[in-house]
């Protein structure tokens, strides 16, 4: 590779970050070739200079234990909000069905934390599995499984921190959103729609990309076989927000927030 391309992608990106003699020459070491192989492999794939870097980087960090604690430290500029069960699955029943409205490729991936919530959403997951790349649904199942026409199941053991979290990643060009919920501690498991989780959710592309990011290496613990099939399922993100977009989506933050409030206001104590 031409001395040139790699000052011109140091300047750039910041990567890769060599050592300097006292004289200012760069020195490489081992790991430095392989990122940059690494990363020339990936642009071989079709992804772009940044992305590729930000796989690599996000590849490099340590496996995060859920999809909502990986987002919560990469993006920690997402502020997360406080729902009810009910404001929660209105809010993911709107985004599922604007993915299925639109068709979308790409990548589809929930946790529904038991199997028979999953059974409840099977029919629409399997709209999304008509025409998305790769379509993948986490719960107690008890066997991993991948019938016709519908999403891979996924076996996590109720132990899992995985098993307390509702997540949805629609990563597909032009249709893009992330939803991250923890259940807070002590919630009842059951059909009460007060249940209470903590959720963060973004529809910027680099923030979405990074949610799949988190879940390909979450899943790696679980069915590598099944994360290992995901970058086939990605195209190039999108461009980041700009200051209008980025105005909608602190608006439409705002607005759920207070729908959310609106559903199950705060209970009196007397």
């Amino acid at each position: 590779m031409p001395a040139g391309t790699l000052r011109m992608w140091e300047s750039r990106y910041d990567f890769p970050a060599p050592t300097r003699l006292p004289g200012g020459h760069r020195r490489y070491s081992e790991r430095d070739v392989e990122q940059v192989r690494e990363v020339a492999r990936l642009r071989g794939e079709g992804l772009s200079m940044a992305a590729a870097i930000e796989r690599l980087r996000q590849a490099n960090r340590p496996t995060p234990v859920s999809v909502f604690a990986g987002l919560r430290e990469r993006h920690p500029e997402v502020a997360p909000a406080v729902m009810s069960k009910r404001a929660l699955l209105g809010l993911t029943h709107a985004l599922e069905d604007e993915f299925c409205a639109r068709a979308a490729t790409g990548f589809a991936l929930g946790c529904f934390q038991r199997e028979r919530f999953y059974r409840q959403a099977e029919r629409r997951w399997g709209e999304l599995a008509r025409t998305a790349d790769l379509v993948v649904a986490v719960a107690d199942f008890p066997a991993l499984r991948e019938p016709a026409g519908g999403a891979i199941e996924v076996p996590v053991d109720a132990g899992e921190a995985m098993a307390r979290e509702w997540t949805l990643v629609l990563d597909a060009p032009g249709s893009a959103v992330c939803l991250a919920a923890w259940e807070h501690a002590g919630s009842p498991d059951g059909p009460d729609m007060r249940r209470q989780f903590e959720v963060l959710w973004s529809f910027e592309p680099p923030v979405v990309r990074s949610a799949t990011y988190v879940a390909e290496a979450v899943l790696g613990r679980f069915a590598p076989e099944v994360a290992a099939r995901i970058p086939g399922a990605l195209r190039p993100p999108g461009p980041p927000l700009g200051p209008e977009l980025r105005f909608a989506s602190s608006l439409a933050h705002r607005m759920v927030g207070y729908l959310g409030a609106l559903l199950d206001p705060p209970q009196r104590v007397l």
